[in-house]
Formats: C-alpha cells, structure tokens, sequence
C-alpha cells in the first residue's frame, strides 16, 4: 500500500487529540513564526478544554479483548510509569495499519502496551512485529500481556542489549518505533534505516524539547532522503519519519 507520509499524517487529525502538528526544523531553532505556544487559545483558560476528543471502538471481538487488555494495562500502569500515553498508541494503531504494515520492529518492550497496540494493527494486516527489551521483569509482564491479548503468536520478543541485538534482524521493515534509551536513537536509526523499505515510517517518542537527543533530531532533519514531522511536542512528543521512496 502506497500511503503518502503527509496522507498519514492528515488521517491522524481524525483523533481529534492531537495537540500539535509541526513541519520538522533543525534541533535548537526557535517555532515557526505563527504556531501557537503549548496551552493557547486551546479552550477556556488557555487549557484543552476546548479540543477534541475520540476514543476507539472496538468493530469486533477479537479487537475488544486487545482493547480490554490494553484498558487494564493502562490502569495498572497508572501506580507507577506509563510507557506511551493512549493517545500515542492509537496513533502507532493508526499508522501500522494505514501502510498496511507486515513488519514492525519496536525498540524498547517495557510491559507491552505499545506492543500490544501495534497488534491490534498487524491483526488486520496478517503482519508481525519484532520488539526488544533488555529487562527480564519488563519482558515477563509484556510476554503476559501478549498472551492475555491474543496477540502473542504474531510477537518475536528479544532479549538483550537492542544494540547489538538488532544486528540479527534481516527482513525488510515497514515500520520501526523508537522508545528506548534516547542517546541510543541515532544508532538504531543508523543500523535499521537500510531494512526500512521505501515509504516506511521511523516512529520515535519522547521527543519534546526536554526529551529529545538533539543528535537524532539533527539525523532526521537533515537527511534529504527523509522527510519528517512532529505530533504532540505539548507533551511527550512524537516524531514520525518518511524513507523518501
């Protein structure tokens, strides 16, 4: 399936959530002129109330008992660190499923739930996904939520340093999501950019100004071969990258 990176990126809009949609700029340049600052005009207060809401309804049973699982993990994971907000995982959902995408890989497992919503893509595309994690606590919750889900058939789980873990992966990827160590975001783009397929997507979190390695920022701005943008810089934010076909 052929879907342009800004088609994609005109879908997510119908999430109704997203908070901010910006054209890529090198790491350390001030917003384009005209953007609004994070909390203005956004509803009464300068707050969100005003924004959109969605949430996702399920359109069979086999997607409601991802999404029931995925509702549990979200309330466990409220005691302590989410990996991805809801709304990142509907659009790593949206994404994986708009390319139609038959291979993910996925750096960083932590206890599944942005795992999980990838496959509830990849159950409508027949794809697969490939995570790593390094943490054997992690990777055992993750391992049982894949089971719970229904989804543990279409997940490879690696164990180990992702580093060099990644060498082994061989087949072409349509889709590659970052969340692990930050400083580690350039050397996974580095050694998995050539697995991409023409058209493929690099999803990264964490990319606000706070969070971001401005050496990756500076990777995938920079690149004439890719063409990049960013959701959500109000919040975690999320970085969405194009391989120019």
């Amino acid at each position: 399936m052929k879907t342009p990176l800004r088609l994609l990126v005109l879908s997510l809009a119908m999430l109704g959530s997203l908070s901010s949609l910006l054209p890529a700029q090198p790491a350390g340049e001030p917003p384009p002129r005209g953007t609004r600052p994070p909390g203005k005009g956004r509803g009464p207060g300068g707050d969100s109330a005003g924004a959109f809401s969605a949430t996702t309804l399920p359109a069979d049973a086999a997607e409601k008992k991802i999404l029931d699982v995925l509702a549990d993990i979200s309330a466990r994971q409220r005691r302590g660190s989410m990996s991805v907000p809801e709304e990142d995982g509907r659009i790593l959902r949206l994404l994986a499923e708009s390319l139609n995408a038959q291979h993910v890989v996925e750096l960083g497992t932590s206890v599944g739930y942005s795992g999980t919503w990838l496959c509830l893509a990849l159950q409508k595309t027949g794809g697969r996904l490939t995570t790593f994690e390094i943490d054997e606590g992690r990777a055992a919750l993750a391992r049982e939520n894949f089971q719970r889900a229904g989804v543990a058939h279409r997940v490879t789980l690696v164990m180990g340093d992702a580093h060099e873990k990644v060498k082994e992966v061989k087949d072409p990827i349509d889709l590659m999501f970052l969340d692990a160590d930050k400083e580690g975001y350039v050397d996974y783009l580095n050694k998995l950019l050539p697995l991409l397929r023409p058209g493929g997507l690099v999803v990264a979190h964490n990319i606000s100004r706070q969070q971001a390695d401005p050496a990756y920022i500076r990777a995938i701005t920079t690149n004439p071969a890719l063409e990049t943008v960013f959701l959500n810089l109000g919040t975690s934010g999320i970085s969405v990258t194009m391989k120019k076909r």
